[in-house]
């Protein structure tokens, strides 16, 4: 059997990490998620593909390509969460199992972040645990791609 292959989305100023609010986001650069990112899905033995846009319309043509290339997809909407219809209607098109993550806990902060359109469309959603949000986002995948085989 193919190795699963997962595309890993990151929204809008996640460019920033390290640099941004660490108080809020932490430390880390978005490279070094990715680099996390690439270790745990070696050990996983699966392929993923990260990806980061400042823009909406690049975010949903990703997310339209992944249909005939990926077989899931772990995305951080990041300020997209919260009123991007095209990116929740992009992700609901494609049937593809997805895990919606964020470092910080968006229920602990304003009160706009506490709904996002796109968990509407996931399996689940993973907050505030840092880095760990997007691990055990990879982790969830997995499990649900485990399950569709049986």
């Amino acid at each position: 059997m193919a190795k699963k292959n997962i595309l890993v989305l990151h929204g809008p100023n996640l460019n920033l990490h390290g640099q941004r609010e660490p108080e809020i986001y932490g430390s880390l650069t978005l490279d070094e998620i990715d680099q996390a990112l690439a270790e745990r899905a070696l050990k996983l033995g699966i392929l993923i593909e990260c990806f980061q846009s400042n823009h909406e319309g690049v975010l949903v043509d990703h997310i339209q390509m992944a249909i005939k290339s990926y077989d899931a997809i772990l995305i951080n909407p990041a300020a997209f969460s919260h009123y991007s219809y095209a990116l929740r209607d992009a992700l609901s098109a494609t049937g593809l199992p997805l895990v919606e993550v964020h470092l910080s806990n968006v229920f602990a902060r304003e009160p706009f972040r506490h709904h996002s359109v796109i968990t509407e469309v996931a399996n689940g959603m993973i907050c505030g645990l840092g880095l760990q949000s997007y691990l055990l986002g990879l982790e969830a995948l997995v499990k649900v791609l485990e399950k569709q085989q049986v």
